[in-house]
């Protein structure tokens, strides 16, 4: 048995998406089993690729022929690491009335039951630190015409993603899903040709004025394989250039003649310092995101209230990097710091806003309008402001990164006013996505769970069952800010650039979780550790 690095599964290998797949994770040093359908070429793709790479034809709708390729890649393989479900059949663009319900059934079988059966057959093969990807699709969260059995099975494939992420978080397997917008790929170009789909049209639709590139969703699916995602699993990553971010009549970006040169090739990448300026920086996850950016040459501007920890944290980051002193409710400050960065760096390249406070647990009848305005000001009006400034020094390539929270999502009685700043947070994010995006100017949202930081210590002391929680997280733990951070310094890179207007939930699998009763039973094991 050969074992050399990863040993990762992609589905419809020989496609557009596929193909990138293959290409990025075996040029990272993954060993890939590329799988796709008999005469698709994929044998002698990975043939061209050489050892210990394997090619396996196999039709996933097949039970039997799934379990006879997981024969032949135990045969070559001492485990599996990664499974990434991509096959996939397309819409027919055929109405209602005229879909055999054969035709339907087809969608689901190769769509969502093969996807389901393939996960299977991989978690029963996976040790720890497994890691599972679903290439959903828009169509299964945005309602289409003439795409019934499509949509209706990549709804179905998100919905298999955060059921099965919570039921084997308990065996370290992490379930993910990508869901790709518009993709230039054989798939849609076929639908061109066929006069079914008008593709000028679809770029005027995307804020980015485009469509997404193979390589662009495979660079999404490969960080929901790493480490660095460690605590990321039900989550669904959409990779849609703002599709979902504009609702409103009209274009969403102006006509573009012929095709758009991002949308064929990526851009060159930029090798100068960024400039980074983190709100709420000097501590918890703040600072690991001000750390993480740091670590790789980049200039972080660390503005917050705590100047004394803000300064620390700079000196120990080395002389470039800069604290700031900033109350973000104040307006005038807000400005005045902007002002100041601009004159010193002449742009801002990615602001973070991670300033952030909440209400007290005071009950909703008994609570007050100043104490839930004093919550809006920091954590949303202030985010705003940072934004706003931040967006007058950016250029093309910049990146406007927004600190949410699982209370986007979910929201806890009695913190009414910290949920509706993240709610409120999330859809800022949505709305300059849309604004923004015909100028270059990307938007996202982190959306952290209960992340082991000073001010979680805190209400631990009386306030929070931490025993009770960690039951209520899928994984058993809580997580650490630096996973926050790898969230975040991803969102901001080259590898998202299709990325624009989106939430990433960094929660251990608690959004995915509506059952009653626990999400996890081994708190023994791991938060004791993870909770200190």
């Amino acid at each position: 048995m050969k074992r050399e690095g990863r040993i990762v599964i992609i589905t419809g290998a020989a496609g557009g998406i596929g193909r990138a797949l293959v290409d990025i994770l075996a040029g990272g040093g993954d060993t890939v089993v590329a799988v796709d359908l008999p005469g698709s070429g994929v044998v002698e793709l990975a043939r061209g690729l050489g050892d210990p790479h394997l090619g396996l034809e196999c039709d996933v709708s097949r039970d039997v022929e799934v379990l006879a390729l997981y024969g032949r890649v135990e045969a070559q393989f001492a485990q599996i690491d990664v499974l990434i479900n991509n096959a996939a059949i397309g819409p027919t663009m055929t109405a209602t009335v005229d879909t055999a319900a054969d035709a339907f059934r087809r969608g689901l079988a190769v769509n969502l039951i093969g996807p389901f059966v393939m996960a299977r057959e991989a978690a029963r093969r996976m040790k720890l630190d497994g890691a599972i990807v679903n290439v959903a699709s828009l169509a299964g969260m945005v309602g289409s015409p003439r795409r019934n059995a499509y949509a209706a099975s990549k709804a179905g494939l998100i919905s298999l993603t955060k059921s099965l992420a919570c039921e084997w978080a308990s065996r370290g397997i992490r379930v993910t899903a990508v869901a790709p917008g518009y993709v230039r790929t054989p798939m849609v170009a076929e639908l061109e040709r066929a006069g079914k789909m008008d593709l000028a049209a679809v770029r005027r639709r995307v804020p980015m004025g485009r469509m997404a590139r193979p390589d662009e969703i495979a660079r999404a699916v490969r960080f929901l394989t790493r480490v660095e995602a460690r605590y990321i699993t039900g989550s669904v990553l959409v990779v849609d250039g703002g599709w979902t971010s504009f609702n409103q009549p009209g274009d969403a970006h102006p006509a573009v003649e012929g095709t758009p040169r991002s949308e064929l090739s990526s851009e060159s990448e930029r090798t100068d310092a960024r400039i980074v300026l983190v709100t709420g920086g000097a501590n918890g996850i703040g600072a690991a995101i001000v750390r993480r950016f740091a670590t790789t040459g980049d200039t972080v501007v660390i503005a917050d209230k705590d100047r004394a920890a803000a300064t620390v944290l700079a000196g120990s980051l080395g002389g470039k990097n800069l604290a700031k002193f900033v109350d973000v409710a104040i307006e005038s400050e807000v400005v005045a710091l902007f002002e100041e960065m601009r004159g010193r760096f002449g742009r801002i390249d990615i602001p973070v806003n991670g300033a952030s406070i909440a209400d007290t647990f005071v009950a909703g009848i008994e609570q007050m309008p100043a104490e839930i305005d004093q919550v809006l000001d920091v954590n949303l009006t202030g985010a705003f402001t940072c934004a706003r400034e931040a967006a007058k020094a950016m250029r093309p390539g910049g990146v406007i990164l927004n600190l949410g929270s699982i209370n986007s999502f979910l929201p806890f009685a009695p913190r009414h006013a910290y949920g509706a700043s993240k709610a409120g947070m999330d859809m800022l994010t949505r709305c300059m996505a849309a604004e923004l995006g015909p100028i270059g100017i990307r938007t996202a949202t982190v959306a952290p769970g209960y992340i082991r930081t000073p001010a979680l210590a805190q209400l631990k002391a009386g306030r929070i069952d931490s025993t009770a929680i960690a039951r209520r997280i899928p994984m058993g733990m809580m997580g650490r800010p630096e996973d926050v951070a790898d969230a975040a310094f991803f969102l901001a890179s080259s590898d998202a650039s299709y990325i624009n207007g989106s939430i990433l939930y960094v929660d251990g699998g608690w959004t995915s979780f509506g059952d009653a009763g626990n999400a996890s039973e081994f708190y023994d094991e791991y938060f004791a550790e993870d909770a200190g």
